[in-house]
């Protein structure tokens, strides 16, 4: 608990303590015994009164004499003030103790809302402690030097010990250690980074020192665009937000108006003053909207901070209502799909040549080459490239390279370097790019390299179809036999290749088209600066925000810090979740209150005070709880 809220669960502990003494002097019939009883009881009530709720009666005020009075804090200053001035009325039961009663329960709640929003933001700040206060810069004389993270430039070298969070986002020039990457992913196994691998700031070193180039500056790091994202959550707010702001604006005055005609008319149709005026502080206690006030913001914003732990970004209620109703999705392919790194994926020998032999020559040929195909290969190779072996390295523009390697010719390429030494070569029915290897004129067989599959694509796809997503489309520049291949691997229902940039926002308009005037919505996933356009485009962009492009994650809505696709089916399943609470906070709270708002009519009259304070503190108590639901998240 906060300072804020230990004083107010102070004065409601005091306040509480003195009402239950005055309550059991009122049922022994000590008041009454007394002379002038019942107005010593009704100091006896205030007290108690006005140390709880001082500060609602000084809020009602505020508002009314800055002409905006129509609050919950009106109505309880109403409603209480009036159930002390039933003593004015002779013929009247007093209502001193459901006064004092209502104002305390109503403060219990208050302190109860507090320690919700509370815990639900401490959900959301946590993320903010992952901003690092200082980073070690390594200047030109050795001297490692701690400075703020803003005052570093791009392409310094700093030092991340062990238990230090990283700074700032680079690339490890020397040291191996153990990443905790879980408050930017929601990952719990560490990430072991050496020599050569892209850190992102924000992580925590666990283990040994790195020394790292760094590769952007403070303002452009990961953690502080993670940070903008949370902060700027607050600011788009949902459909539903949005309507119980402007509900509550017209059914305040509108309530208020309604108690004053019971007060005022009922006395005219045969109830006593008394009676009707008792019904009209029954009715505003009742009518007060605090259950949807406070509870439908608190479920949003919990489903906000539920989605961030698991490394899901948000950035407003809007989005998280818009995915919720997400009933088709479509993914561009490389590096949302697929790594975006090229891989071998098959090495065919011919003629019984040894695997790991046509694999040596080929990655000696490509030792020199910088085209991530000839990096593939090398990085494929377990052995070790023996430079000194090699000789005579010549590049073939479109077609390959040959190279001298311990004194055999080796060519290494496609099929149009084949053909073009007239070297007989085979075929491959696999997809991918096909790389022959010859050797002094003799085929050894062939490679496959391709784009790699992320690990959980197909997860990402059966997830989803079990989500309840009626469609997904990949969209991708890529030629139509690897679109086929891959779409058909992952089980995806549409599959449109060789698409320009242009094209994408074409078939995602279409998609829209064909969603016009139906309930769901279309969302689109990507990763690419070419892909910003269509994630403007759909009704939700969900970026890939590790190694995504700046304008992907600042066009996208919903921003994956893992890059993992398998986690879309979590945040809708987060985002389902929320607007299935939120309408039951609403059906639940409203169903109550117009119940308790008709019994408390005076032609009817079952209602007391006592039943307006559990239509009023209890179910926004009721609805809390709920709401807080939206925080836990099923594995």
């Amino acid at each position: 608990m906060n300072k804020k809220q230990k004083k107010l669960r102070n004065r409601i502990l005091v306040a509480l303590g003195i009402f239950i003494v005055m309550e059991i002097l009122e049922v022994a019939g000590v008041f009454e015994s007394l002379p002038y009883g019942v107005w010593i009881e009704f100091v006896a009530f205030l007290i108690p009164y006005l140390i709880a709720g001082y500060d609602v009666l000084a809020k009602a005020w505020h508002g009314i004499t800055h002409k905006q009075p129509f609050d919950e804090n009106l109505l309880m200053a109403i409603a209480t003030i009036g159930a002390f001035a039933l003593v004015f009325f002779p013929e009247a039961e007093p209502h001193m103790a459901e006064g004092a009663a209502v104002m305390l329960f109503y403060q219990v709640g208050s302190l109860f809302e507090s320690y919700a929003v509370g815990k639900t933001r401490k959900s959301i700040s946590d993320m903010m402690d992952i901003a690092p206060d200082f980073a070690n810069l390594v200047g030109e004389d050795g001297e490692i030097t701690q400075v703020d993270p803003f005052e570093v430039a791009v392409g310094s070298k700093i030092v991340v010990k062990a238990g230090e969070r990283v700074p700032l986002d680079g690339i490890v020039l020397s040291g191996q250690s153990q990443l905790d990457t879980s408050a930017l992913t929601g990952e719990s196994v560490p990430r072991v980074v050496e020599e050569g691998a892209e850190v992102i700031s924000g992580c925590v070193n666990m283990t040994g020192m790195l020394t790292i180039e760094t590769t952007s500056a403070a303002e452009n790091s990961t953690v502080q665009r993670i940070l903008e994202l949370v902060e700027n959550a607050s600011e788009k707010k949902s459909r539903s937000e949005n309507f119980i702001s402007r509900f509550a604006r017209v059914y305040t005055p509108i309530v208020v108006g309604l108690a004053l005609l019971i007060a005022l008319i009922c006395p005219f149709l045969g109830f006593s003053i008394s009676k009707s005026v008792e019904s009209a502080l029954v009715f505003l206690v009742v009518s007060c909207p605090c259950a949807l006030v406070i509870s439908v913001p608190l479920s949003f914003f919990g489903g906000i901070g539920a989605a961030s732990r698991q490394g899901i970004l948000v950035k407003g209620s809007s989005y998280l209502e818009a995915l919720s109703e997400v009933d088709t999705i479509a993914f561009d392919k490389t590096g949302t799909l697929t790594s975006g790194k090229f891989g071998v994926v098959a090495v065919h020998a011919h003629g019984g040549v040894d695997k790991d032999l046509l694999l040596s020559y080929a990655a000696h040929a490509e030792a020199y080459s910088n085209h991530p195909i000839a990096l593939s290969v090398v990085e494929s190779y377990s052995g070790v490239i023996d430079h000194d072996k090699i000789d005579n390295v010549e590049e073939i523009s479109g077609k390959g390279v040959s190279a001298t390697v311990d004194e055999h010719r080796v060519f290494v390429g496609n099929d149009k370097l084949m053909e073009s030494k007239e070297q007989l070569y085979h075929n491959c029915k696999l997809v991918g790019t096909i790389l022959h290897v010859a050797v002094d004129g003799e085929y050894l067989g062939h490679i496959i390299i391709a784009d790699m599959m992320k690990d959980d694509a197909k997860e990402a796809i059966d997830g989803l179809h079990a989500a309840g997503v009626k469609t997904t489309v990949m969209l991708t520049g890529d030629r139509k036999e690897v679109a086929d291949a891959v779409g058909g691997e992952l089980g995806v229902d549409e599959i449109r290749s060789q698409l320009m940039p242009q094209d994408k926002v074409t078939a995602v308009e279409e998609l829209l088209a064909n969603h016009e005037g139906m309930k769901g919505r279309v969302a689109f996933v990507g990763d690419g600066v070419n892909d910003a356009p269509v994630l403007m485009r759909a009704d939700v962009g969900i970026a890939m925000g590790g190694m995504g492009s700046d304008a992907a994650i600042e066009a996208a809505d919903i921003v994956l810090m893992d890059d993992k696709p398998s986690n879309i089916a979590k945040a809708i399943r987060i985002a389902r979740k929320t607007l299935r609470i939120v309408k039951q906070n609403i059906v639940f709270a409203l169903g109550v209150k117009v119940v308790i708002m008709i019994l408390a009519l005076p032609m009817i009259g079952i209602a007391n005070m006592w039943l307006a304070v559990f239509g009023d503190v209890g179910v926004s108590v009721i609805a809390i709880l709920n709401a807080m639901r939206c925080l836990r998240v099923q594995k």
